[in-house]
């Protein structure tokens, strides 16, 4: 068994999902963790025993490393993945894989010219709820999907904003609504779905946010070439955050999921169901919620046994690839007003 050696670069909101999974596995050491503030750095590698850096050439320079998690900003994901591709670093990011399709492009390219493994983060595909629609679209026992529909509404109010220097901006976070809460709902649309996009048409606006260049609500039809048609309704201007709602109508009945629960009615009158299950939890740092995590966990163990070759890697840089050329085409949509085609 191979022993990694691994790096943290960003150390915010999302670290402990990261850190936490790293230590609780045998083939992986956590060896450095990076951050611009070097308080929290310092902080994080208190904690966890390793080294801080406030540089992140400086700790590719100084550590050997074989898996860098990237937990920063959207607009720096690219520019840290190809720099680790190119250094031989093996990549986990956080979603959006990148605000630009070409950079997310990019990132794939290199990491395949490399050799190296590229992962992107969209765990919500592995809550139990998501299991059990993908399950059953893949056994048929659904039959083919007619249609789908999600909607997302949300609340990130002004507030939220002025506590960051780069979320609500076009050039760091790339998007509001669809590109950083919408995203994980509309990624488990295209899962399901399972085919590739043939249009979108879509619209973007800013209603009810002073303080944001990017959109607050999203709305729009996209069609693959399956022939399946999904609409989506996204907006984070709402009095708190609702449970997110997808829903496909299939030939053999209708399957729903809310927030992460799954209930899949088939014609037949037989009803499955699949929620969160109250006995996983994770420990995590003091203030973060365990049930959180538990699908992050089960993504960064199949992104390591992936390495060691025990799995496939579910979620590459290719697979997701698709998901940012929705999340693009929305956009472009929305910007020019016109339909998109693929």
């Amino acid at each position: 068994m191979r022993k990694f050696k691994v790096g943290i670069i960003g150390c915010g909101n999302i670290f402990p999902m990261h850190a936490a999974s790293i230590v609780e596995r045998d083939d992986a050491e956590l060896v450095a963790v990076c951050d611009i503030k070097k308080d929290r750095a310092e902080a994080k590698a208190t904690q966890y025993h390793c080294n801080a850096y406030v540089s992140i050439d400086a700790m590719f320079e100084k550590e050997q490393l074989d898996v860098i998690h990237i937990c920063l900003p959207h607009h720096l994901h690219a520019e840290v993945a190809i720099e680790a591709a190119r250094r031989g670093v093996n990549i986990l990011t956080e979603k959006p894989m990148a605000i630009r399709y070409q950079d997310a492009e990019a990132m794939v390219n290199t990491a395949k010219q490399e050799a190296v493994t590229l992962g992107v983060i969209f765990q919500n595909r592995y809550n139990p709820g998501s299991q059990l629609i993908k399950t059953m679209l893949k056994s048929g026992e659904l039959g083919r999907i007619q249609a789908g529909k999600l909607s997302v509404t949300w609340d990130r109010s002004d507030a939220y904003y002025q506590q960051s220097d780069w979320k609500g901006t076009w050039d760091k976070e790339g998007g509001g609504v669809i590109i950083d809460q919408a995203i994980h709902t509309m990624d488990l649309m295209r899962w399901f779905i399972d085919s590739d996009l043939k249009y979108i048409d879509a619209s973007i606006s800013n209603r009810a946010h002073e303080s944001i260049e990017v959109e607050d609500a999203a709305e729009g039809v996209i069609a693959y070439q399956n022939g399946v048609v999904t609409a989506f309704h996204a907006i984070n201007y709402y009095s708190y955050d609702a449970p997110v709602e997808i829903e496909l109508a299939c030939e053999n009945g209708l399957a729903k999921l809310i927030a992460d629960k799954a209930t899949v009615t088939l014609n037949d009158g037989r009803t499955f169901i699949a929620d969160h299950n109250p006995l996983e939890s994770f420990t995590y740092d003091s203030g973060v919620k365990g049930y959180w995590g538990v699908s992050h966990v089960k993504q960064i163990n199949n992104f390591y046994d992936a390495l060691q070759g025990n799995a496939k890697l579910d979620i590459s840089g290719e697979e997701a690839l698709v998901t940012q050329r929705m999340i693009n085409g929305i956009y472009q949509s929305g910007k020019e007003k016109r339909r998109i085609t693929f």
